[in-house]
């Protein structure tokens, strides 16, 4: 007997409901197609220096400003002669409600410290790339402090812990490039991770952004690692797709095995 088309978009509906996982690890597959790189991103296993992130996945990403471009900075750090050139990585726009907690781990690394020390962030944005909270903020200064950054603006994420040195004096973390191993002045280092909390202020559509830039010069290069991005302890939910194109493909797939049930029914009979 011939399915009833009911139960049929009952089952296109459950497929599309299941091809969305709950809690995917962000990293272990590589950098999500649907995030946006400008100068150098990747992922990575233990590597070095940097293992992996407490409640993590089996790889974490970063952002290295070893082979960086020329253009990103943060703006109201310095002046655009200073910021010599970085790396950022930004999310895909996801929802979030008021009162939603966003978490995630980071790891700051580099090999320059002294007067020229290179300076990291993270960002929450909205969906046009607006800033609408600075979160964390890392540089090292001569007195050895990494996080909250050096002479930055302040983050309001919650931080665990709240301030981090970089213990080194070299580290060895295959991002860096030729610098990997060396120190330009101390301090350099790893702040190994550090956990971040972040409580959404208003219902919207964001993005999260992480940046890394060298101060001044292309030497004695400087990277952020992150993972566990979170929003109430759940993978950051993408924006969904308008109803109306959802029912669409729902539509398209029913039409598609009903014809296919008809040509089965049609051989039968001959």
């Amino acid at each position: 007997m011939q399915p009833s088309i009911y139960r049929l978009m009952a089952t296109v509906a459950t497929g599309v409901a299941l091809a969305s996982p709950a809690a995917a690890q962000v990293f272990d597959a590589g950098l999500p197609p649907s995030w946006e790189c400008q100068g150098n991103c990747g992922t990575a296993e233990t590597d070095g220096d940097v293992w992996l992130a407490p409640g993590g996945g089996e790889r974490y990403g970063w952002v290295s400003n070893h082979n960086g471009v020329a253009g990103v900075r943060l703006p109201g750090v310095g002046v655009p002669r200073d910021s010599f050139n970085g790396s950022l990585l930004r999310s895909h726009a996801f929802s979030a409600g008021a009162g939603q907690v966003l978490s995630f781990q980071l790891n700051y690394v580099t090999t320059d410290g002294g007067d020229f020390s290179d300076y990291g962030w993270v960002r929450l944005l909205d969906a046009g790339g607006n800033q609408v909270a600075m979160l964390v903020t890392a540089r090292t200064s001569p007195g050895g402090g990494a996080v909250p950054g050096f002479g930055m603006p302040a983050g309001a994420a919650t931080l665990d812990p709240p301030y981090s040195n970089v213990l080194g004096p070299a580290p060895v973390w295959s991002p860096l490039g030729p610098d990997s191993g060396t120190c330009y002045v101390e301090p350099c280092g790893v702040t190994d991770w550090i956990g971040a909390r972040y409580t959404i202020a208003a219902s919207g559509q964001y993005r999260l952004e992480f940046g890394v830039v060298n101060w001044v010069d292309a030497s004695s290069d400087t990277g952020m690692a992150f993972d566990a991005i979170e929003l109430d302890g759940r993978t950051l939910p993408a924006v969904p797709e308008p109803a109306g194109a959802t029912l669409l493909a729902a539509g398209v797939a029913v039409l598609a095995l009903r014809q296919h049930l008809r040509g089965r029914l049609a051989a039968r009979q001959l």
